[in-house]
């Protein structure tokens, strides 16, 4: 036993590890096509963040959105070429990728039926929804994506404010059609506010997240994590299994 648990007693309450979790695969980071990153010194700040919390590999996923970022493969994939091309030239030992974080809207609807998606892992694509206002439609988008031979992937589930009062249940069928849940890290903070944070901390306890992810859009959310790697839920998640490892 060590001398901290011989004064203290227990075990040591020790910090979730963030090199178990090893890919972050939901981020903003090349600089410029979106609300993330708006220059490479500060995607390479990050990135250098990220390979000091133990991450090994980043799947940065820039917004496609009709009305407001009109990214494509070429935009994203030119972009990720600078960022690799960068952090090559100065030694910085994380690897990149990239896919999107797709909006879903009538465009989405479209893209789903006309071209490639930009996937990860296992084509697995991911989509978020509007915060405020349901969709209608959610259904026949999972079965088109799945019809597409795509995985679906729900992002940061605990922050859409439809979704607070009936709790975790909407999760839970989206997993039982074959929807994944990936949940902000942040969100456990109380960054984005205390009834979001109480979703999440539901989401943990009901052990219904797939992927955990950063959504880092600039250093201070790197920053906020590291501050909090000690909490309760946070050292709840290092006894849970993600996927994100299997992304390597």
């Amino acid at each position: 036993m060590g001398l901290i648990e011989q004064i203290f007693g227990g075990k040591t309450k020790e910090p979730l590890d963030l090199s178990a979790i090893a890919v972050d695969m939901h981020s903003h980071l090349i600089p410029g096509i979106d609300d993330g990153s708006q220059s490479m010194d500060h995607t390479i700040g990050m990135l250098l963040r990220f390979s000091e919390l133990g991450y090994k590999k980043v799947i940065t996923t820039p917004h496609i959105m009709f009305d407001y970022y009109k990214n494509t493969p070429d935009i994203i994939f030119g972009g990720l070429e600078d960022v690799r091309n960068e952090l090559k030239r100065l030694n910085i030992p994380i690897e990149i990728d990239a896919a999107a974080e797709y909006f879903f809207d009538e465009y989405f609807m479209d893209l789903v039926e006309n071209t490639k998606l930009l996937t990860f892992g296992n084509s697995e694509v991911l989509f978020e929804l509007s915060f405020g206002a349901k969709p209608n439609n959610i259904d026949e988008l999972i079965f088109n994506l799945k019809t597409k031979g795509y995985q679906p992937v729900l992002a940061h589930y605990e922050r859409y404010l439809f979704f607070l009062n009936e709790g975790i249940e909407p999760a839970r069928k989206f997993r039982e059609n074959g929807v994944k849940i990936q949940m902000n890290l942040n969100s456990l903070t109380g960054h984005y506010g205390a009834a979001i944070k109480k979703q999440a901390e539901l989401l943990v306890d009901n052990n219904l997240i797939d992927y955990v992810a950063t959504d880092c859009h600039r250093i201070e959310h790197l920053d906020i994590i590291q501050a909090n790697l000690s909490k309760k839920y946070f050292r709840k998640l290092s006894k849970m299994n993600f996927l994100n490892k299997d992304l390597l």
